[in-house]
């Protein structure tokens, strides 16, 4: 066993949620489901061995240095349940690297560890959403998009419960621009220039965008989104279809260094902005499945994904396999920080940038409404 050292458009959500809501009402419980009509008791929360003081750290801490929470490899141990689930979880993609740890949880057999018989199944966030909220599907690997906080307004019972990365500080994954004549990479005018991305507004990536933007005398509102095809985004920048680009690993080794070309930034370091969604089935119904789901994660990350995972020849050729594409791509880029902890603040600063896109609907969501850290904490031990 392997040991290493020590993003589519929003649809319009009215129909989704009237008929995701009606079903939700006439869902039926499985046998050894809870009784969700009683006021639900507090959990014991219990420590737990290989996982001290550094498998938890203060949400409010938002250095870019920060060292992600970790617990000993293989901890925290299995607490196999004493009846199997089966549960679905939902994700846009099962090509790339940050869903890895799902991918390797599965491969490893550490859910069935769990007594969890996990099935990994690819739907984009609009078409996920109201399963997920009628509880079709127990968990989504996306983030909290304008599309999920929308949802919540409108009545879905779906929290933020994990984290999933943040890029290594080498990572140029993020905004480029096309430069000027005399221009520089200190100052780029970027109002009114055209930007290219295979992802909408709707995105978590707006926050990161908004900011860099903004930097440069731009903003959500003051620029023209092109909305194209993940092909057709770098070819798009290279030729002047466009004037900046988002470009996402490892698309952006193909400009860096190119000095027509200039990166503004990309996803802050040390702050996840996606991970695991649960719905009704693990935040009331059948919350135990859901503590067991995410401590199989937590340890995948301690076991296969601690520091430079891509040191190791051995699980780069295992990775590779698993995320069917070529070593030498995934040798190109630096490992992510797998993070499975959510940082406070962070789906209010999404909220504002969806909001100067233009896509978020109604009041903004308070975090207590879209987050639920407990039940990774249980997982871990930490009171």
């Amino acid at each position: 066993m392997h040991r290493s050292s020590t993003r589519t458009p929003t649809l319009p959500l009215t129909l989704l949620l009237a008929g995701a809501l009606l079903a939700t009402a006439g869902c039926a419980k499985e046998d050894d489901a809870p009784d969700t009509s009683a006021p639900a008791k507090p959990r014991t929360i219990k420590t737990v061995s290989g996982c001290g003081k550094g498998s938890w750290t203060d949400p409010a801490d938002l250095a870019p240095d920060r060292t992600p929470a970790r617990c000993d490899a293989d901890a925290p141990a299995p607490q196999p349940l004493k009846k199997e689930r089966s549960l679905t979880i939902a994700t846009g993609t099962l090509s790339a690297e940050y869903v890895a740890p799902l991918q390797m949880a599965v491969e490893k057999g550490e859910f069935k560890k769990e007594g969890l018989n996990v099935h990994l199944k690819v739907l984009p966030t609009p078409e996920a959403l109201p399963l997920l909220a009628k509880g079709d599907i127990a968990a989504q690997w996306a983030a909290p998009e304008a599309a999920v906080m929308n949802g919540i307004n409108g009545g879905f019972d779906i929290k933020w419960t994990a984290g999933n990365f943040s890029p290594d500080p080498k990572s140029k994954s993020g905004l480029w621009v096309r430069l000027k004549d005399n221009e520089s990479a200190t100052h780029v005018p970027m109002a009114g220039r055209r930007l290219g991305t295979m992802i909408g507004k709707g995105s978590v990536i707006s926050y990161p965008m908004n900011k860099a933007l903004k930097k440069h005398g731009g903003g959500l509102d003051k620029i023209q989104f092109q909305q194209l095809g993940s092909a057709d985004v770098l070819t798009a920048l290279q030729n002047g279809g466009v004037d900046s680009a988002w470009l996402l690993d490892p698309v952006w080794r193909k400009v860096d260094g190119d000095q027509r070309f200039a990166f503004l930034g990309g996803q802050p370091q040390g702050e996840p902005l996606g991970g695991l969604l649960f719905g009704p089935t693990l935040l009331k119904e059948d919350p135990d499945a859901g503590v067991a789901l995410l401590r199989a994660y937590i340890r995948t990350v301690n076991t296969y994904f601690r520091g430079d995972y891509k040191k190791d020849p051995e699980f780069v050729t295992d990775l590779a396999k698993l995320l069917k594409t070529d070593e030498s791509v995934l040798k190109s880029t630096p490992s992510l920080r797998m993070d499975w902890e959510i940082r406070s603040g962070t789906t209010d600063r999404l909220q504002d940038a969806y909001a100067a896109a233009g896509v978020s609907k109604g009041d903004k969501v308070p975090e207590e409404k879209a987050v639920n850290r407990a039940l990774y904490e249980e997982a871990v031990g930490h009171k």
